[in-house]
């Protein structure tokens, strides 16, 4: 599959694609006799991984960190699994946070009209 293809398949662009190999987000992805990156369903998931946890917030530091010892093989199995419960617990906390802002927004626009628009004339007079 080439990169247009790829690109357009997981709506993703085809500069975040090489971002992502060159960084080493994703493995080497194989290339054709000409040069052409040849994109296999091992690759595809992959890509699928890293938009997954990047768009859940987590570090390309640490992905970079999974990809290069996946590729040493299962002697790292332990300390893969390990990244992944720590960014698992990072996610955690974030999602603990924004659920508090959430609460917090919610309680305000519950009282919104009664509450702030009042004060916010009243600053606005001043």
């Amino acid at each position: 599959m080439t990169i247009a293809e790829v690109s357009r398949k997981m709506d993703i662009s085809a500069d975040t694609l090489r971002y992502y190999e060159r960084i080493g987000l994703i493995p080497p992805v194989k290339r054709s006799k000409s040069g052409i990156r040849d994109y296999s369903e091992k690759d595809l998931g992959w890509i699928s991984f890293a938009k997954c946890m990047r768009g859940a917030g987590i570090s390309i530091e640490a992905l970079i960190e999974y990809v290069a010892l996946f590729q040493q093989g299962d002697d790292t199995i332990t300390t893969r699994k390990q990244i992944l419960i720590d960014q698992r617990d990072e996610l955690e906390k974030k999602i603990e946070e924004m659920q508090g802002t959430l609460t917090y927004l919610n309680t305000k626009l519950e009282h919104y009209e009664d509450m702030m628009v009042p004060k916010e004339r009243k600053l606005a007079e001043e």
